[in-house]
């Protein structure tokens, strides 16, 4: 049976690639599988039949041969583990791409995501001045890491792995903030991914969901 991934009928990133199904989808481009997208409203992924799926009423869900997953960084790892071509066959290189998928979603993405939810509901509240230095602190402090260890090199350890589509997957969320543009070498590394031509036919699938909802509209 085809893997079916769940996504927003109307995503809240307005076709930008931001959505976490984004990372699931360039993962499956990756690896060659087709798959079918079974498209959820708002309201529906509150319902029984999602929750079923995904407890906390959330997008992405993977279901493949019986297995049903959620969580866009287990999905991704599954996938990976499950089909060659995006983590090493190298016992040793294979557990640093695994290492890097979870910094990515735990180390870099946290100080990322609060510091974006701050700027978005928190401008007209009377601590937003005041917090939002830290915030950034702790954005930059993350990204002059990334980058240091990155270098030179093209991708995060070797070739191009599962952590490098979750590590660009996260980055991209900056946008394009300031605190991004201050590290050339990241900016570059986004733009590696990006160029990937399993990451356009990912975001050409995922920006006509938001395209046909604008036809609708």
């Amino acid at each position: 049976m085809p893997i079916t991934l769940t996504a927003f009928e109307a995503s809240p990133d307005r076709g930008r690639g931001l959505a976490r199904d984004m990372q699931v989808r360039w993962a499956l481009e990756e690896l060659g599988l087709s798959y079918d997208v079974r498209l959820v409203s708002f309201a529906e992924m509150k319902q029984a039949e999602h929750l079923a799926r995904q407890p906390f009423g959330q997008i992405p869900t993977c279901e493949e041969d019986g297995l049903t997953l959620f969580e866009s960084g287990a999905i991704v790892h599954h996938l990976a583990e499950r089909h060659a071509g995006l983590l090493p066959e190298d016992p040793a290189a294979r557990a640093r791409a695994i290492a890097w998928m979870f910094a990515a979603v735990s180390t870099v993405e946290p100080p990322i995501v609060e510091w974006a939810m701050a700027r978005m509901l928190e401008r007209d509240t009377p601590w937003f001045a005041a917090r939002q230095p830290m915030l950034e602190d702790r954005v930059r402090t993350r990204l002059e890491q990334l980058a240091d260890r990155l270098g030179a090199a093209e991708w995060l350890d070797g070739d191009f792995t599962a952590g490098d589509l979750l590590m660009v997957s996260v980055l991209r969320r900056l946008g394009r903030s300031p605190l991004l543009r201050e590290q050339p070498r990241l900016v570059a590394y986004i733009a590696r991914g990006e160029a990937r031509p399993a990451f356009q036919r990912a975001f050409a699938a995922q920006r006509a969901v938001f395209e046909g909802q604008q036809s609708a509209g």
